[in-house]
């Protein structure tokens, strides 16, 4: 048998990488142009292949993104396209590709590792755990929306969205400093992942309409990106894609907008925060229905002091961590995590290897799950995933890794 080898896919074998993972994921090899887009993306990220010989039997691409974390942003990379041959399943094929890109970020510097997942099952033995949660909702539009708070009165523009990024993105990089989890966009980004004009997984959606509140000349206070469909009946619905306020005002006013567009008796808006205002300041929960709530980004520390004292901390704590680490074996072992504020007040973590006794014993996958500050430690430890030896650790851990917002991802890749 023909040992695997793992190493980089290079631009020749696109299209072949293409053709396996249209093989995976059971598709019909798409048309040229989508084929394109696919080929641009594989172009834009680092790339693993498993091979037999010459024959490429496994595929993982890595995003370079640059996430936010609690108090700054860290380098991650975006797990997207992992492929492994039908014939080839079940013989560690997988589990030598995330191998081989851990050793790449260790080897560049990169301590953060994240995905979106197909399949649930498969991440969590790799060290992967959802670190950020979403919901979807749906708001009957067939009457106004009913408020409990004044809107912004500030006028709505409607943008072209091919010109439309320069514009939104101050609000955006705003709200990458008040939540973790959010992905960093370049001009490539807002091109093709969230401003593009067909929308792949359904092309009777209409391009994104980019609307805008503030006044003329100035930044946007708000915005919101959202494509309409009709039915066979006539009927409508606003797809919101994203929507960003500096206010709940602003986010008030651009609701009223979504729920007000004429032809359309529904808003669904897929992915929002599970803190999100709207779910306060509605004036009727029977018009705006959560319909949904899932695991949005799985989050995979591969460099754990690294990602620990690469975040801010919202209270003082000293802790031994024991961590156990069957993927990256040199993260094993016990950390002593110290967090004092610094001369501007942000409480930045010390972290040492010690041969102390451990308050929590935990496995790098419920490390990932608190990192960014959306699980809180103590709920592992009741569900017996956290072993806490001195009393009152998960929660000290956790008050120390609350977040004021909690952590929301809207970049799916």
């Amino acid at each position: 048998m023909t040992a695997m080898e793992y190493r980089t896919i290079p631009e020749a074998d696109l299209q072949t990488a293409l053709d396996l993972h249209y093989l995976v994921f059971l598709e019909k090899a798409p048309e040229d142009d989508t084929r394109e887009s696919h080929r641009d993306v594989l172009l834009h990220c680092d790339r693993v292949g498993a091979y037999e010989g010459d024959d490429l039997v496994g595929l993982l691409a890595a995003h370079p993104l640059d996430l936010s974390v609690p108090g700054g942003a860290l380098p991650a990379a975006g797990v997207t396209f992992v492929s492994v041959a039908p014939t080839h399943r079940r013989r560690g094929v997988l589990s030598g590709m995330i191998a081989e890109l851990f050793r790449r970020c260790a080897d560049r510097g990169v301590p953060l590792a994240s995905l979106w997942v197909s399949e649930a099952a498969i991440y969590g033995r790799f060290g992967f755990d959802p670190a950020t949660h979403s919901y979807t909702v749906t708001i009957d539009a067939t009457h106004p929306l009913d408020l409990r708070i004044t809107p912004d009165e500030r006028p709505l523009r409607l943008l072209p969205f091919a010109s439309a990024a320069p514009v939104i993105t101050p609000r955006h990089e705003a709200a990458r400093r008040d939540r973790a989890g959010r992905v960093a966009r370049d001009d490539w980004w807002w091109r093709t992942q969230v401003l593009p004009e067909t929308f792949e997984e359904d092309d009777e959606m209409s391009e994104p309409r980019v609307v805008v509140l503030g006044d003329p000349g100035e930044p946007p206070a708000g915005y919101v990106v959202y494509r309409t469909k009709t039915d066979d009946e006539g009927r409508g619905t606003a797809h919101v894609e994203e929507l960003e306020a500096e206010s709940p005002e602003v986010a008030a006013a651009l609701w009223r907008y979504t729920a007000s567009i004429d032809l359309a008796d529904k808003v669904r808006a897929w992915g929002r925060p599970l803190d999100d205002p709207l779910l306060r300041f509605a004036g009727d929960r029977d018009q705006v229905d959560v319909t949904r709530e899932f695991p949005g980004l799985w989050l995979r520390l591969v460099d754990v002091p690294a990602a620990l004292t690469g975040r801010t901390w919202s209270a003082p704590v000293d802790l031994v961590l024991e961590v156990t680490d069957a993927g990256v074996p040199q993260n094993a072992g016990r950390y002593r995590l110290t967090a004092k504020p610094d001369a501007g007040g942000a409480h930045r973590a010390e972290v040492t290897r010690t041969d102390d006794a451990p308050d929590l014993t935990l496995d790098v996958r419920e490390l990932a799950a608190c990192y960014l500050g959306g699980t809180d430690p103590a709920e592992l430890v009741r569900a017996g995933l956290v072993e806490e030896h001195r009393p009152g650790a998960a929660a000290l851990l956790g008050q120390a890794s609350r977040t004021e917002l909690l952590p929301h991802t809207t970049d799916e890749f």
